[in-house]
């Protein structure tokens, strides 16, 4: 079989390329063999990371038993929670390109015949996934696991907790003593954060797609299960390999709209919205914000995960796990089961023999947990362009509320702004200059809407911006707000006092200011400056980058 690597591998000219090899230890035979590149995201700062060596050495002991050679490489990634509520929260989302851009200078470079990724959270997930569409050489993703949640009196908890604990905190509900308690047990080992925030939002919707193996979103960090199923993604890989399935054979229009499918009826965070729609951009799909919106209308919620409610991902695994959710979609005809996963089944094969074994953490499609879906699509005169809410963590009584508008320029100001109590039930907080271009980075907001959260705001007081947010968050938390205040959007000209309409059933979000009345504003209107260095990467960043509409994606050049 001709393979790609034979490009360095085969012929006398490629003789000094077999010696740099040989050099470290690889055999004659081993480069006869497919050699697959490892993309490793293992670093000490992410706790979803910190396990990433041995479930990669696992990988690599499955590749070599089927036949291949691994070759393991490293890719950065970044920690969203430590980076929050500062200036380091505007690098996450620009990491996405970066990784996609690492993987693909590596695998272009040394021609591996295919790629196995080993990541667990937020923008490497997807950074990854665009890499496997722009590539489409056989690739395969393989996460490292969910966190189990902490224990704190006699409770289950997780990050988020201690994130809105701080406003509890701030008005006197709990002590300093109790705060550092919580915060020494609510992560109490590896993994991604226990919840269904982003990371593991992104690592079940992978099974969805097709570009991982059933029981990649929900096996917990620490099982065999999870070291087995590393070795099953290595033995795949090859077998990939060998009847050249490639990504785009697997991530098709279907298959997007499977993983949006589940998106909804698992009600996941809502940065899964900016990454399918990236993902889809690579893999050369047309996918569109109308398209979640479409179907948000009869997609019901099966599953509440935390935030949404006191579940984990460690009970949708023992409740039957993403498969059992997939096939009761499918069993209403929801799911195209026809499309082809990286097991070389069809995803209805994959499927065929799940169960659900816990309906309160999953629940049959005629009884739902809410026939309103887990996440919406806004528009109106405030987000022309679309803005995105999840449903699901939204309090029934927040779905039509009107407020005045309390703005501010960034996140830092609103956050001030909440904690010294200048928030009031009945406001609308918008920050804005926080989207893609305008932060630069589009930061998470999940520490101004955990405060309100702690405070007990959250079923008074919605929060609006450019920006986004954790799926850690719940509240009246409408973000992606486009066109953004950095490209002159509608956010941009609100002013304190403005009186904010949401209507989440009529997925409507407008501004009580008329046309006129707007353009005015515009005329007086200017950007304010940024202070970025000429020599950042955020600077080329804000440049490049498109509206949260198309998925915050890189212009052509």
């Amino acid at each position: 079989m001709e393979k790609i690597s034979d490009m360095v591998t085969k012929g006398a000219s490629r003789a000094p390329h077999r010696s740099l090899f040989y050099g470290m230890g690889y055999t004659r035979e081993e480069l006869e063999k497919p050699i697959i590149g490892v993309a490793n995201a293992f670093n000490e700062i992410i706790p979803g990371h910190i396990q990433l060596n041995e479930i990669t050495q696992a990988v690599k002991m499955g590749i070599a038993a089927a036949g291949g050679t691994p070759v393991e490489f490293p890719v950065i990634g970044i920690c969203d929670g430590i980076a929050m509520n500062h200036e380091g929260m505007k690098y996450p989302l620009p990491s996405r390109e970066l990784i996609a851009d690492s993987i693909e200078a590596m695998t272009l470079a040394h021609h591996f015949d295919g790629l196995v990724m080993v990541a667990n959270c937020d923008k490497i997930v997807p950074g990854m996934l665009m890499a496997a569409g722009r590539l489409n050489i056989p690739s395969i993703y393989i996460s490292g696991g969910p966190m189990l949640p902490g224990q704190y009196s006699c409770r289950e908890v997780d990050l988020n907790t201690v994130f809105e604990a701080v406003g509890q905190y701030n008005q006197q509900k709990i002590s300093a003593e109790e705060l550092d308690e919580l915060a020494q047990c609510a992560c109490p080992g590896a993994g991604s954060c226990a919840g269904l925030f982003t990371a593991n939002s992104m690592n079940c919707l992978a099974e969805a797609l097709g570009m991982a193996l059933p029981g990649n979103g929900t096996i917990p960090v620490g099982y065999g299960a999870r070291k087995q199923l590393a070795k099953r993604s290595g033995k795949e890989i090859i077998n990939l390999v060998h009847k050249q399935i490639k990504p785009r054979n697997i991530m098709t229009s279907n298959a997007f709209n499977n993983a949006i499918t589940l998106d909804l009826a698992m009600a996941g965070s809502t940065n899964t919205v900016l990454h399918l729609l990236a993902i889809a951009h690579e893999a050369g799909i047309a996918l569109e914000l109308k398209t979640f919106d479409r179907l948000s209308r009869i997609i019901p919620v099966l599953t509440k995960i935390s935030p949404s409610s006191n579940f984990h991902v460690t009970d949708l695994y023992f409740a039957g796990g993403i498969s059992a959710v997939l096939k009761e979609l499918a069993e209403v005809n929801l799911i195209h089961t026809e499309e082809l996963t990286v097991s070389g089944k069809t995803i209805g094969q994959d499927i065929a023999k799940a169960k659900i074994t816990n309906n309160e953490v999953i629940k049959k499609f005629a009884e739902p947990y809410s026939k309103e879906s887990g996440i919406a699509v806004l528009y109106g005169n405030l987000a022309p362009d679309g803005a995105v809410v999840k449903v699901s963590a939204v309090h029934k009584s927040m779905y039509s509320f009107e407020g005045k508008a309390q703005v501010f320029n960034s996140e830092e100001e609103a956050y001030q702004a909440i904690m010294s109590g200048k928030i009031k039930k009945g406001d609308v907080v918008v920050i804005r200059f926080e989207g893609p271009k305008g932060g630069p980075g589009m930061r998470e907001m999940l520490a101004p809407t955990s405060a309100l959260c702690g405070m007990g705001l959250d079923n008074d007081v919605a929060l609006l911006t450019d920006g986004r947010f954790s799926g850690a968050t719940r509240g009246a938390a409408i973000g992606h707000i486009s066109p953004e205040a950095a490209e002159k959007g509608p956010i941009a000209l609100i002013k304190d006092g403005d009186i904010v309409r949401i209507n989440i059933s009529e997925r409507e979000l407008s501004v009580d200011v008329s046309e006129e009345e707007l353009k005015r504003r515009e005329a007086n209107w200017s950007l304010p400056e940024r202070n970025i260095p000429a020599n950042h990467y955020l600077r080329r960043y804000a440049y490049l980058v498109t509206s949260a509409s198309t998925g915050a994606v890189f212009r052509e050049v």
